[in-house]
C-alpha cells in the first residue's frame, strides 16, 4: 500500500487538522492517542503500516494529528477534552461524514466518548482501547507519576523512556523507531501541557449516554492503562462488549495484533469473533470470519420484495428480468454487508436479511430504495426486531413471520417498521411517519407500524 495523500480540515477556532485516508467501505475514524501521533513518519514504522494495511481491508480507515502535534497546526495554545472533541469534528465535517465507525486509544478515549454520548446518530460503533473514563485514575499510575517529570528535564531520554513503557521491553527496534516518532511529533513543552490535560479528563457522567454499540478492549499485561479503567468503561456504557487480549504493549499493533484485528472486525461487521489460528490466511486477516453467524440474540430483520414482479417479467422478458433480478441481489448483497448485515437467502423476487445494528439495517433500507428507483425497480422493504430462532444459517421464528407480513403491506418505495425497530433507534437521527395500525395475518393483536422517512 502506497502512503496517502496528506488532507487538511479546519477547525472552527482556526487550527489545520491533517488527516489521511485508505481503504474502500465504511468509514473507521481512528482518533490519535495525544500527543505521540505523525500520521506520516508512522507508515516509516513496519508494524504500524502492516497494521493500517490490515485494519484498512474492506473498511476506508481515516487517522488525524490533533492540533499541537504531528503535521497539525503546532501553535495550539492549550489542550482540553473539548479541543479533542473539536479537532475530530472538524475531520469528520471536512469529509463530510454522516456516520461512521470510530476508534480511540488511550488518551483519546475521554474525547471520543463525549464525542459519541453528543453525537449518536454519526457514530454506528465505538471501540475503545487501552483507554479510561477518569484521567485522574490515569495520573495516579507509579509510572505516570515518575516519568512526566523527564519532559521538561531532558526531551531525548524521555522520548526513550516512554516508548519502552508503551510498546513493551521486547520490541527493540518498534521503541526505537516510536522514540524517534515521539521525539519529533511535538515539542516537550507541548507534550507537558497535553499530558497534564489528560488528567483532567473526566467523562464518568457520560458513558450512560454512549448508545451505541462498544466494544473495550484492554491488554491487562500491560502497566500504562489499568484493568479498573477497563471495568470502569464496560460497567458504564449501556450496551457494551468487554474483551480481554494478552499482551504487554498498548500498541494494539505489536503482540497478536492478528486476535485484536479479528475482534474489531467481528464487531463492527456484528458476528461473533472465530480464532484467528483457525483462518487460512497465513498473514495479518484479509476477513476472517465471512460467513459465520450472527451472535445469538437479538437483531434486526429484514425483508426486501420486488413489487408487481410479475408485471416486471411481462414488461422486460424473462432474460432482461432474470438479469435486473440478479443485479439487485448483488447489490443488495453489497449494501447489507457494508452495514452490519448478511443475507440470509434470496427469495426470487425478494430477500432476507438480518443486521447486528438497527441503525444499520434502517440505513441499508434507505440506501437501497434510492438506488433501486434509480434502476426503475419498486421495492417494498419490512424490518422488525427481536431475537429470532437461528438453524443451519436460516431463521425461523415469530419476528421473521412478523417482518415478513409487514413486507407485505408495504407499498412501492416504502420502507415500513415495526414499533420496536423505531424505539431502538429513537435519538439516532431518524425519522417516521405513523402508518398506523395493522391486523396481520397471523398476530391476534393490531400491529404498529412506522414509515422510515427516506
Amino acid at each position: 500500500m502506497m502512503e496517502p495523500p496528506i488532507r487538511y480540515s479546519r477547525t472552527s477556532d482556526g487550527f489545520n487538522i491533517a488527516y489521511w485516508g485508505v481503504g474502500e467501505g465504511p468509514t473507521l475514524v481512528a482518533m490519535p492517542s495525544l500527543p505521540w501521533s505523525h500520521i506520516q513518519m508512522e507508515w516509516t514504522i513496519p508494524a504500524l503500516r502492516s497494521w493500517y494495511e490490515a485494519v484498512s481491508r474492506g473498511r476506508r480507515l481515516v487517522r488525524y494529528d490533533g492540533r499541537g502535534f504531528g503535521l497539525s497546526s503546532r501553535d495550539a495554545p492549550e489542550v482540553s477534552l473539548e479541543t479533542d472533541v473539536e479537532d475530530l469534528a472538524a475531520v469528520v465535517e471536512g469529509l463530510r461524514l454522516d456516520h461512521f465507525d470510530l476508534y480511540a486509544g488511550l488518551h483519546s478515549g475521554p474525547a471520543a466518548i463525549a464525542y459519541t454520548a453528543r453525537h449518536p446518530q454519526r457514530v454506528d460503533h465505538l471501540v475503545l482501547f487501552c483507554s479510561y473514563a477518569d484521567g485522574s485514575a490515569h495520573r495516579a499510575n507509579p509510572l505516570t507519576q515518575a516519568t512526566r517529570p523527564i519532559i521538561l528535564q531532558d526531551w531525548q531520554f524521555y522520548a526513550q523512556v516512554v516508548a519502552r513503557l508503551l510498546l513493551g521491553w521486547t520490541e527493540p527496534e518498534a521503541a526505537q523507531a516510536f522514540s524517534d516518532l515521539v521525539s519529533q511529533c511535538t515539542s516537550p513543552e507541548f507534550a507537558a501541557r497535553a499530558l497534564a490535560a489528560t488528567s483532567l479528563f473526566d467523562v464518568s457522567d457520560l458513558l450512560g449516554n454512549v448508545l451505541v454499540p462498544t466494544l473495550v478492549l484492554h491488554r491487562p499485561e500491560q502497566r500504562v492503562s489499568s484493568m479498573e479503567n477497563a471495568r470502569v468503561l464496560a460497567a458504564g456504557i449501556p450496551e457494551v462488549r468487554l474483551s480481554l487480549q494478552p499482551g504487554a504493549s498498548v500498541a494494539p499493533y505489536l503482540g497478536d495484533t492478528r486476535a485484536i484485528i479479528e475482534e474489531i472486525d467481528a464487531f463492527l461487521s456484528g458476528r461473533e469473533p472465530i480464532d484467528p489460528d483457525l483462518a487460512t490466511d497465513s498473514g495479518l486477516p484479509q476477513s476472517l470470519g465471512q460467513g459465520v453467524e450472527m451472535a445469538a440474540g437479538i437483531s434486526t430483520v429484514v425483508f426486501t420484495d420486488v413489487v408487481a414482479s410479475t408485471e416486471m417479467v411481462e414488461r422486460l422478458g424473462d432474460e432482461a428480468a432474470r438479469i435486473a433480478l440478479r443485479s439487485l441481489e448483488n447489490a443488495v448483497a453489497r449494501a447489507a454487508s457494508a452495514r452490519t448485515g448478511r443475507v440470509v437467502k434470496h427469495l426470487g423476487d425478494g430477500s432476507l436479511l438480518e443486521f447486528a445494528s438497527t441503525s444499520g439495517a434502517l440505513r441499508f433500507a434507505r440506501e437501497l430504495q434510492t438506488a433501486s428507483a434509480e434502476d426503475g425497480l419498486d421495492l417494498a422493504i419490512g424490518i422488525a426486531a427481536g431475537e429470532p430462532i437461528r438453524e443451519d444459517g436460516d431463521l425461523h421464528g415469530s419476528i421473521v413471520v412478523l417482518a415478513s407480513r409487514i413486507t407485505a403491506v408495504a407499498g412501492s418505495g416504502e420502507v415500513l417498521v415495526s414499533d420496536a425497530v423505531r424505539q431502538l433507534v429513537r435519538g439516532k437521527g431518524f425519522d417516521f411517519d405513523d402508518a398506523g395500525t395493522r391486523q396481520l395475518k397471523g398476530f391476534d393483536e393490531l400491529v404498529q407500524l412506522w414509515r422510515l422517512r427516506l
